[in-house]
């Protein structure tokens, strides 16, 4: 492949150390890059490099002749005066970039919810964030250059720019580096990764999870070094080979070798001590949603909502931006009353929020952060283990010099991780994360996960960081058309109700409304044993398919569906036992636990058969 970027012995200093040292790097066509790496590392100096937007203190950068680079920065300009239109097709006639299917198709991606004669001063951050990205994504390059690009996008923004990225350009022709914290993205567009530490920059083979693989591997032979963070990846690994079928249905990787690194690992939670501790912790009642309309004043924004969350539910929740799940969390919080119905709540239930906007830290700007450690608590339960507010520290990545620090001048991720650690030292019996992946790099990301892996009670995630969700949480909820639904298929059969609804085509009925107590697959959580929400939970989506098969699939779907209303109903009864059990009788809820186990497992196969069914028959 032809070369058409690349660096030769690239060299930037700082004043306290060398952040890259002698890097030579290059770009061929039909290379997709991400880079990964610590925060503060050099990622966005290692960009700017390449574009030649800096000069580095040695080396240089070559690009072969004729080669069109664009660039996408952190920064975000709002020139006064210009419009959305403008920035984005400039002084072209609309018939021009009308008829143009790239624009026609980042504009309906991008800024489908935008106007486009709106002044760039009157937008959100997040709005801005997609303009640019539109500006830079309608012109014609031969190598992209982008830094964050999946900032400020939801799930399916996110979705759409992967699959933009994938067919912008033939297998073997253009080039790509991207840098972004977003995992799902990296293994869904990337076919190599550099991960940029301590001043040089490794290659690896392959999307984010060859990457794990790899970095296992080269922190096997070097163990004594690196153990902490050894350990870490292989449970990343783990989970990655165990918990994702979309990944192990196309490993970009070497199974075999893959198998033997993990074949002693133990799965990501002990759900059995977890389901003990937070049974005993909060016993058979948590939180209630019942019936419940919300909003604020005169404006509704949900209807008719009902959710149950069980002592040992880990919940991702879904939505486009503005569609109310701010007010869900809100309701569960005990922040907002709802206008009718009622939440109720376990009497020994103790909520706790990390939202977006870090408010757990204002009060603690000038202090040191082991100060502020602290003042809270001498020992924290991980799981079944006692361990120190310093240990916690260390394993969010704050060394003994982060740990003398003032508060205030943190970053925006350590801010983060030290939010959450005051929430989890609090010890509240439910957490709340309200887009706790902001600002982090992919190494704090799992470091975050595995913490979250140890926590015994209901966990509840808004979270546009597909990879998150998937990894944290075992089953999600949509918010859509003012009503919260289940989607047994998670993301994928949430992005397909989103994009039903956007091109008006009937919406599956799968997911109907929220519902189910106590574990993941629950009482209340199969299709047929819930009625909808919103437009589009009512909508029918089984189109007129005849035929033989489509008989027998249909007949098989009703058994299914019986099936998984007596597996629910077996499911509640049994978790009801679990939190009147003697909890001393160890063996006992462990046999109770474990039949809870066969159970969500047989609701598992049959809510995959029924999708596969239910698209069937569609």
């Amino acid at each position: 492949m032809a070369h058409m970027l690349g660096t030769q012995s690239l060299r930037v200093s700082l004043p306290d150390r060398v952040l890259l040292d002698d890097i030579t790097l290059g770009i061929d066509e039909g290379d997709r890059i991400g880079v990964v790496g610590r925060n503060g590392d050099g990622k966005s100096t290692l960009l700017r490099l390449l574009a030649r937007h800096q000069e580095p203190d040695g080396g240089r950068v070559t690009v072969r002749g004729g080669v069109r680079l664009g660039v996408l920065s952190q920064q975000d300009e709002a020139t006064v005066d210009t419009t959305v239109r403008q920035r984005v097709v400039g002084d072209r006639p609309e018939y021009e970039w009308a008829s143009d299917p790239r624009i026609r198709d980042v504009l309906a991606g991008l800024l489908d919810e935008i106007d486009l004669e709106a002044h760039l001063a009157d937008l959100s951050g997040g709005q801005l964030r997609r303009v640019h990205l539109a500006e830079l994504l309608v012109g014609d390059w031969d190598v992209l250059l982008l830094d964050e690009p999946t900032n400020h996008l939801d799930v399916e923004g996110i979705s759409w720019l992967a699959e933009h990225l994938r067919r912008r350009w033939n297998a073997k022709d253009g080039g790509l580096v991207v840098i972004t914290h977003d995992r799902w993205f990296l293994d869904a567009v990337c076919t190599r990764m550099w991960e940029v530490h301590d001043g040089v920059v490794d290659p690896f083979e392959g999307g984010y999870a060859a990457y794990v693989l790899q970095r296992v591997e080269r922190d096997r032979q070097a163990a004594t070094i690196e153990s902490k963070r050894q350990n870490l990846m292989r449970k990343e690994l783990a989970w990655l080979r165990r918990g994702a079928p979309a990944r192990t249905a196309k490993p970009k990787f070497r199974i075999d070798a893959a198998n033997e690194l993990i074949s002693g690992e133990p799965p990501v939670r002990d759900t059995v001590e977890l389901t003990q501790l937070a049974t005993s912790r909060l016993g058979r009642d948590v939180i209630d949603v019942l019936d419940v309309d919300a909003g604020y004043g005169d404006v509704r924004v949900l209807n008719d909502v009902t959710l149950h969350i069980g002592p040992a539910d880990r919940i991702g929740v879904l939505g486009p931006n503005g569609a109310g799940k701010s007010t869900l969390l809100a309701l569960i919080t005990g922040e907002l009353e709802p206008q009718a119905g009622r939440v109720k709540r376990g009497k020994t239930v103790t909520v706790r929020q990390v939202s977006q906007r870090i408010e757990g830290l204002k009060d603690h700007l000038d202090s040191r952060v082991s100060d502020v450690v602290g003042r809270y608590r001498t020992s924290f339960r991980a799981g079944k283990d006692e361990v120190s507010p310093g240990l916690l520290l260390e394993r969010l990545g704050f060394t003994t010099a982060h740990q003398k620090v003032r508060v205030g001048a943190l970053s925006g991720g350590q801010q983060r991780r030290l939010d959450l650690l005051l929430t989890l030292l609090e010890e509240p019996n439910v957490l709340v994360l309200d887009e706790p992946t902001n600002d982090m790099d992919t190494d704090m990301l799992a470091a975050m996960e595995d913490l979250l892996d140890s926590w015994p009670g209901p966990l509840i995630v808004v979270s546009h960081d597909r990879y998150l969700l998937e990894r944290v949480t075992d089953t999600q909820y949509a918010v859509l058309d003012g009503g919260v639904r289940h989607v047994p298929g998670g993301v994928d059969q949430y992005l397909k109700l989103r994009k039903a609804g956007a091109t008006g085509a009937p919406a599956d009925s799968r997911g109907a409304r929220a519902g189910g107590a106590g574990s993941s697959r629950t009482a209340g959580s199969s299709p047929s044993a819930v009625s909808g929400a919103g437009p589009a939970a009512k909508t029918s989506s089984t189109a007129a398919v005849t035929g033989a098969e489509s008989h027998a699939a249909r007949k098989e779907l009703k058994a299914a569906e019986r099936r998984m209303e007596k597996l629910s109903e077996q499911t509640k009864k049994l978790h009801e036992k679990l939190a009147a059990h003697d909890q001393s009788d160890f063996h006992g809820l462990q046999s109770i636990t474990e039949q809870v186990q066969a159970l969500e497992s047989e609701m598992m196969g049959l809510e995959e058969r029924w999708l596969e069914l239910s698209e069937l028959i569609d």
